[in-house]
Parts: structure tokens; C-alpha cells; sequence
């Protein structure tokens, strides 16, 4: 006869193994369920790095483009020439500066648009009456405008006799140490545009207002007054209604640009019709499958070793009402 002590005995060891069966079955649910998300958000991370790299291939080829662009002679419509003379040559005019094109590739239309960074002010350049023009355009008071931009001037305290450089210095420092700022003045030119929200006083609805109008790229004190926005136009020191009127004539009309380039004498040497070798690219991307990237990057060209050279680039900007501008003045 069958022990019925064994048979309990049996009894629990069964229910015992049943129980470990069911949680290593738990175990393996729970560790399907970890490994197929992490395959999840494996193959997203891999989708949006890949998205990434191809966007960003999209840009250099943009900036490749934009370099061959702005560098390659060409020769005038009435003298072609089967072999270019070098750039200089009379026969091929000033590399332009402003353009847009576009062209397709890798499932992608890209719309580019570039123009010369000389039709903005650079900071690092500019007086204290220029800047304070701009300021007041955008609609600050005058004196608070002038006392902005004399904060600014502070910021980097330009180069002067050694004794007033330090008085002036110390001044700077001391000011922002009433501030409560646990920082002082650079001292030297501005880096990057951004650097202006460290400037003590500033307004930051004003400082959004003036960036697109400001670069620290350029790197001359000549504004390309043929490609300039009229903001930065009428911020010019000397500038009168009548010369407003003429520059706007001549941008309409595409007139020779030396025809004007005496009237801009008077101007105090701050207005060119040239551009320069740096140029602020805007790209806007549009996949196939709906998605779209933007960027904007600050080139330079005219390099011996290389076509350009990236100075800034960011992306996810809003580019679509500049690209959506006619060119200011022909090719």
C-alpha cells in the first residue's frame, strides 16, 4: 500500500517545481519584453542617427556647391573663353554676392540660399554711433540706444593708450560687479553673436531683434550696402533719405555698382558695393517621406589650401521667409 505521507510529500515537491516553472516563465516574458524594446529603440536611435548623417551630407554638398559658386571664374557674356584667364582677368566679373539654387539628391530636394555676411554689421568692427543707429531703428530710445551700444564697445574694450585702457577696464568690471554678475567684460572681440545676452542692460527682445542684422564673421567694417537689409541701411552714419532712395534704385534696376559707389564716399568709409570672401549659407531640406531639416552655416572661401572653411553652422533654423526673398540685386 502507498505511504499516504509520500504521497503529501510528492504532492508538494510537484507544486514546488510548478511554481519555479511559472516564474522562470515570467523571467523569460519579462526579458523578451526588455530585448525587444531595447531592438526598438535600438533600430530608432539607428533611424535618427542615419537621418543625421544624411541631412548633414545634404549640407557639405550645399556648401561644396555654394563654394564652387562663389569661386570658379566666369567669364563675361560678351567674351567667352575656352580656357579662363585667371580670376582677376577683366573679362570675369567679381564672384557674386548673393544666390540661391537648388538641386536633388539621395530622395531629397535641397533649396539653397547664400549671400555675403558684409551685408550685416559685424561687431567686432562697427562703431558705437553704428550700432547704436541699428539699435534705435529697432526701436530703442536714442539715448537708451547710445547707452546700450557703449555697453557694448565695454564688452570688448577696444585697444587705446595703456592708462586708459586699464582706467576703462577696471570701470567695465566694476560695473558688472554691481550687476551681481560673477563675471567680467571678454576684454577682447566678441566670439559669437550670443555672447550679447552677457552684456549688462541689454534688453533681450532687443537683442533677438538685432541678431539677424549683427555677425562677428565678416571681419571688416564695410557694409555691402547692395546687399544689406534697410534696417542696416539706415543705420549708417550719414546716411540721407536721397541716398536711401538712390541705393534703392540702383538695387531695382541692377545698375553698375561704381556708378554709385562715389556717392557712398561721404558715407565715412562704412559703405561698400563689394562683398567679401564669407558668406552665411541657408538649407532647407525636403525628404520624400515628408520630413524636413534646415540648417545655416557662415563659410569663408578664397582659401589656398582648401574651397571654405565652416565658421558657424546650426540647425533647426527657421529659414523658409528667407529663402522665400527674391535676390536683392542680379547675378
Amino acid at each position: 500500500m502507498r505511504n499516504p505521507h509520500d504521497a503529501s510529500h510528492q504532492t508538494s515537491s510537484d507544486g514546488f517545481i510548478l511554481i519555479a516553472v511559472l516564474w522562470i516563465l515570467a523571467a523569460l516574458a519579462t526579458l523578451a519584453s526588455i530585448f525587444s524594446i531595447y531592438l526598438a529603440n535600438t533600430a530608432v536611435f539607428l533611424a535618427l542617427n542615419d537621418n543625421t548623417i544624411q541631412s548633414e551630407a545634404l549640407v557639405f554638398a550645399s556648401l561644396e556647391l555654394t563654394a564652387y559658386e562663389v569661386s570658379a571664374p566666369k567669364p563675361a557674356a560678351n567674351s567667352p573663353a575656352p580656357a579662363p584667364p585667371p580670376r582677376g582677368d577683366a573679362n570675369f566679373p567679381p564672384p557674386p554676392t548673393h544666390g540661391n539654387f537648388n538641386f536633388r539628391l539621395g530622395r531629397a530636394n535641397v533649396a539653397v540660399n547664400f549671400i555675403s555676411e558684409a551685408a550685416r554689421i559685424d561687431l567686432n568692427f562697427a562703431s558705437s554711433q553704428l550700432v547704436a543707429n541699428l539699435l534705435a531703428a529697432l526701436g530703442a530710445q536714442r539715448q537708451e540706444a547710445e547707452q546700450y551700444a557703449d555697453q557694448i564697445a565695454g564688452w570688448t574694450t577696444r585697444p587705446r593708450a595703456q592708462s586708459t585702457f586699464v582706467a576703462a577696464q577696471d570701470n567695465e568690471e566694476a560695473l558688472y560687479r554691481a550687476a551681481g554678475r560673477n563675471y567680467s567684460p571678454r576684454g577682447a572681440p566678441f566670439a559669437h553673436i550670443d555672447e550679447l545676452s552677457l552684456v549688462i542692460d541689454l534688453p533681450p527682445a532687443l537683442i533677438e531683434r538685432a541678431k539677424p542684422f549683427l555677425t562677428v564673421y565678416s571681419g571688416k567694417p564695410q557694409i555691402d550696402v547692395l546687399d544689406a537689409a534697410p534696417e542696416v541701411l539706415a543705420a549708417i552714419p550719414g546716411m540721407t533719405p536721397n541716398l536711401l532712395s538712390a541705393l534703392a534704385e540702383a538695387r531695382r534696376t541692377a545698375a553698375d555698382p561704381q556708378s554709385i559707389s562715389e556717392a557712398l564716399n561721404a558715407l565715412q568709409g562704412v559703405a561698400t558695393v563689394e562683398g567679401g570672401d564669407t558668406y552665411r549659407v541657408q538649407v532647407r531640406i525636403r525628404y520624400d517621406n515628408g520630413r524636413q531639416d534646415t540648417s545655416e552655416v557662415v563659410i569663408v572661401t578664397g582659401l589656398t589650401d582648401k574651397p571654405y572653411r565652416v565658421l558657424y553652422w546650426r540647425d533647426g533654423v527657421n529659414v523658409s521667409s528667407d529663402l522665400a526673398q527674391p535676390p536683392l540685386r542680379p547675378r
